[in-house]
């Protein structure tokens, strides 16, 4: 699929992780209403990420399969769900959690049960949905396409992008009729690709900003 494919109007995107480029990217250009199931966690391995979509969010942050690694930063406790392999490190809050209790775990459940729920209903009932995910392979990518053609209703489409050795943002020609793959700069690729991804997106737009 080629980039120009994926340009036109939603009715909702998501960000699919690895980190929170995509949610950042998608906020900076005024593509993000709403947050994602996974907006702000590090999800490395896309498998991991269809699994879970297969799965439907069965067992995703189950209090068994918490384990607390440390703080992250000053201001949060870095928890890790062992079954999917993710890491949260912007949910539970110093204070109200520590390295031995989390004491707000109710509360964040019941953030991403809302957070699914949405996703869940949007995936149902939209005409046209985009999924940006950032880092995944051919084969990964091909296995997503599959996932979410038994997730989604209506129609999708995935922009993927990995971030390597090149100058600029260079087009992939993978053979996948869902799938966009492009490739874009490494380096200091939190902050200095913000005029690439503006040229990105810039012929995406969203229908119905809640």
């Amino acid at each position: 699929m080629r980039l120009q494919d994926l340009y036109g109007t939603y009715d909702a995107i998501f960000s699919l992780g690895d980190l929170c480029i995509g949610s950042l990217k998608l906020r900076q250009n005024n593509l993000r209403p709403y947050a994602g199931v996974l907006d702000w966690m590090a999800t490395p391995e896309l498998s991991d990420v269809n699994r879970l979509l297969k799965n439907r969010f069965i067992g995703f942050m189950d209090l068994p399969n918490l384990r607390v690694i440390g703080y992250a930063g000053e201001k949060y406790i870095c928890v890790s769900d062992d079954a999917y392999h993710f890491v949260s490190n912007h949910d539970f809050e110093v204070g109200k959690n520590s390295l031995s209790h989390l004491g707000s775990y109710a509360e964040v459940r019941e953030k991403f049960d809302r957070r699914i729920r949405r996703f869940l209903e949007k995936v149902n009932s939209c005409q046209r949905i985009l999924f940006i995910r950032t880092e995944g392979d051919l084969g990964e990518a091909k296995e997503l396409e599959k996932v979410l053609s038994g997730l989604v209703k209506n129609d999708f489409r995935v922009l993927l992008v990995n971030h390597t050795s090149v100058k600029e943002l260079v087009e992939d020609n993978w053979p996948l009729e869902k799938v966009c793959a492009i490739q874009l700069p490494s380096d200091n690729k939190f902050t200095a690709n913000d005029s690439l991804w503006a040229e990105l997106l810039k012929d995406i737009h969203i229908s119905n900003k809640e």
